[in-house]
């Protein structure tokens, strides 16, 4: 089996409450999230609905066996610091579970299945941003930005619980959609909808997940699809 990254940092946490009650800029009012974890350098159970002790404020989006796990590429902050003139967007700041360091959207594949320290995990699909961390980083369009960049970050599904704890590497057991990495589902399903061929292939693929055959299935018909309420909720 090949090693294809490893985890720098876990990160846990439970559901808050930010913001301001009597605020009446939307950006300040009071919002709920899980987003904002904890790192521990402990090992953590990772079950099929996720690791121990940690808390999803919007259970009916994100969360559950099919996001049990919330990966996102260490390297993109870089690039998000750069291009957001933000310092203060660090690993963590996107509300992943975990921050991984030598694979990212390009190297990870819909379907691939990991060992990863005690557990076995399979990529489920790639994350749909929402408005929250626009709300978190003070940049409405954050989202929008997130969408449009690639550097969304995926999702595992659990097929064996076990511990994980930071410096645990993902070895590759199977890989059956190498066509098909994070990167290029983005590229077909935002960026290339003039492209029939490749979103019907998209659409039908094993592994795609539900929400996005019906999103592929919208387009393929010529139905518009309205992505602002995910992209931008409260915040306008």
């Amino acid at each position: 089996m090949s090693i294809y990254g490893k985890v720098r940092t876990l990160y846990t946490g439970k559901v808050k409450t930010c913001g301001n009650p009597e605020a009446e800029r939307k950006m300040d009012q009071p919002w709920e999230t899980g987003a904002f974890k904890e790192q521990t350098d402990e090992p953590v159970f990772l079950s099929e609905e996720g690791l121990a002790g940690d808390e999803c404020a919007d259970k009916k989006n994100h969360g559950g066996p099919e996001k049990a796990l919330f990966a996102y590429s260490l390297a993109h902050y870089d690039d998000w610091q750069r291009e957001l003139g933000n310092p203060d967007i660090t690993a963590g700041g996107n509300g992943e579970n975990i921050s991984v360091m030598h694979m990212d959207e390009t190297s990870v594949c819909i379907g691939d299945i990991y060992e990863l320290g005690e557990a076995v995990v399979q990529v489920s699909q790639p994350r749909r941003p929402c408005w929250k961390p626009a709300r978190r980083h003070r940049d409405v369009d954050l989202a929008k930005k997130i969408e449009d960049s690639g550097r969304t970050g995926w999702y595992f599904r659990v097929l064996k619980e076990g511990n994980i704890k930071a410096g645990d590497t993902f070895q590759l057991v199977e890989r059956p959609c190498p066509d098909w990495t994070i990167a290029r589902m983005n590229e077909v399903l935002y960026h290339n909808r003039d492209n029939i061929g490749l979103m019907e292939n998209l659409r039908d693929g094993k592994y795609t997940p539900p929400s996005w055959k019906k999103a592929l299935d919208k387009l393929l018909t010529g139905e518009e699809v309205d992505d602002s309420k995910r992209l931008y909720g409260p915040n306008i």
